[in-house]
């Protein structure tokens, strides 16, 4: 493992109640024969972060006996319910004193950004100064790179379900965007109806 590899650990969302699919958490969807938060790690390895840490929220003693999640850390948030800005609090504290610099961010319900757009991603790493954005035709969506520089800041203004929306507005002339309409689909599974992206 390089120097390089072992500074941008994957940091996955999973803690999500899947209150529009009637309370069903999102992390223990079925895709491919495995529970979806199976998939994601998978998906933030083959993309080359070593080490991924996974917050858990809604039925997470549920996922831990479901999910085959050897060797990732897994970090609960008590406070799920406030929204994935909490989770992503939890899981920038959870990489504080790792030795990470940044944090490749994935959510557990986008299963159509596949690890060649993590790789993208995770390639525009340089420092803990870094931040990395995929686009979609040119929007802004996940995968984002964290650089550790910014996580004070991301934790202070990450509420709700906003996530690190609003710093990364406020630093959007600091991001480079990485085009990946051509590699992956950022639909989330969110309702019923997106249940048929599931395989």
């Amino acid at each position: 493992m390089t120097e390089n590899e072992d500074q941008v650990a994957g940091l996955l969302l999973a803690a999500g109640g899947g209150r529009r699919l009637g309370g069903r958490p999102k992390a223990l969807l079925e895709h491919r024969g495995h529970p979806l938060v199976e998939h994601a790690v998978a998906v933030l390895r083959a993309a080359g972060c070593a080490r991924v840490h996974v917050v858990l929220g809604a039925r997470a003693a549920d996922v831990r006996a479901r999910a085959a999640l050897d060797g990732c850390v897994l970090v609960d948030n008590p406070a799920w319910e406030e929204g994935m800005g909490s989770s992503l609090r939890t899981g920038l504290g959870s990489l504080a004193g790792t030795g990470a610099r940044a944090a490749l961010v994935s959510l557990v319900d986008q299963p159509g950004i596949g690890a060649e757009a993590m790789a993208r991603v995770r390639a525009g790493y340089r420092d803990e100064s870094s931040l990395v954005s995929a686009t979609y035709a040119g929007v802004r969506g996940h995968p984002v790179l964290l650089g550790a520089a910014h996580w004070p800041g991301i934790a202070a203004t990450a509420t709700g379900d906003r996530g690190a929306r609003a710093y990364l507005r406020e630093h959007a002339d600091r991001i480079t965007l990485v085009e990946c309409a051509d590699v992956a689909q950022p639909y989330d599974i969110d309702t019923e109806a997106d249940l048929v992206h599931l395989e």
